[in-house]
């Protein structure tokens, strides 16, 4: 059994699931049709809410499983429906009402002995599944290979999982889901392509010492981490290294953004300096020629007051003498 049994792509559109139907609809004998995952397709209950089992190890829970119990939550069947006429193969395009999903999940010892160590265990798995909103149910500890006695025990109406066979490792078959198959108990879902539980343990183990530096540097102990001291002391040093780097690129690119200033505005006063010049000029020449005026004007201010000073002083000499002048006269007719 895989680990994401569950993950898979969104299932094929109404109008898709139309043209399947129209081609099985023509030379395909029915029961071929019916057959397609290995016995013939059995008629879904309608007095009751349909109950579908979807089952996994669910490590790492991602989308991929999400969109998988999606699926087998909104599954369109295929199914033999009886009519007066003839049997024919009958296409139910509208999602079953009132599906039930129930979603089994492998304890770690079943898991471990034949799949491998798990990253998180079950009860962190149980848990993951019980918050995904397409499921109704989870069952713990749940088989390896779906047996007859099993889907009775929970009245399971149909399985859902991708089509790939998963070989038995238990050693009881080829597929743990062939038995189901040939109740005509097995429906399809699509996988999701780029993602898996291995796939994100192979990116954590490609950039293995990036997230134990990323750990050291949040406070995890090089136990906690099961490194060596000397990893741990080469990690520290080489995250010392990291760190110093990244101040160094920081502080060129601050450097950096400098220069780029001084290099504008030195460009900037290449283009404008001819115009900042002359009009430097300009504005010196109007303050030089209104400087001029002023003094000019303060100079011929001086000068009038000066002139008026002058001849003021004139005339009061002038009347000075000329009382000095008619004292004597008067002073010559008295004697």
């Amino acid at each position: 059994m895989a680990d994401a049994k569950a993950e898979a792509a969104p299932a094929q559109s109404p109008q898709e699931e139309e043209e399947d139907w129209k081609e099985a609809e023509g030379d395909v004998e029915p029961d071929h049709a019916a057959a397609a995952n290995g016995g013939t397709a059995a008629a879904p209950p309608t007095d009751r809410p349909i109950r579908v089992y979807a089952d996994g190890i669910y490590d790492l829970f991602h989308f991929g499983h999400a969109r998988s119990l999606e699926q087998a939550k909104k599954l369109n069947f295929w199914y033999l429906r009886h009519t007066e006429r003839k049997e024919q193969l009958v296409s139910d395009l509208e999602r079953f009402p009132n599906t039930y999903l129930l979603v089994g999940c492998c304890n770690d010892e079943l898991t471990h002995k034949f799949k491998g160590r798990t990253v998180m265990t079950e009860d962190e798995r149980y848990e993951s599944l019980r918050h995904c909103k397409w499921v109704d149910e989870v069952i713990p500890d749940a088989p390896w290979v779906v047996t007859e006695e099993f889907l009775d025990k929970h009245n399971i109406d149909y399985v859902a999982h991708d089509a790939l066979p998963y070989a038995d490792a238990s050693g009881a078959g080829k597929d743990v889901y062939e038995h189901v198959k040939k109740l005509g108990k097995f429906k399809e879902t699509k996988r999701t392509d780029g993602i898996s539980t291995s796939d994100i343990i192979m990116r954590i183990v490609k950039d293995y010492n990036e997230y134990v530096m990323r750990n050291l540097a949040r406070g995890y102990t090089r136990k906690d981490l099961g490194v060596s001291y000397v990893k741990e002391k080469r990690l520290r040093v080489n995250m010392g290294l990291k760190n110093l780097r990244d101040k160094v690129k920081q502080h060129q690119e601050k450097v950096g953004e400098k220069w780029s200033t001084v290099a504008k505005l030195q460009e900037e006063w290449v283009e404008n300096a001819d115009s900042w010049v002359a009009g430097f000029l300009e504005k010196f020449e109007e303050g030089c020629h209104s400087m001029g005026t002023a003094i000019k004007e303060r100079i011929q201010e001086r000068l009038k007051a000066q002139s008026r000073s002058f001849s003021l002083l004139q005339y009061e000499s002038e009347e000075a003498e000329e009382e000095d002048d008619d004292e004597e006269e008067f002073k010559d007719v008295k004697e």
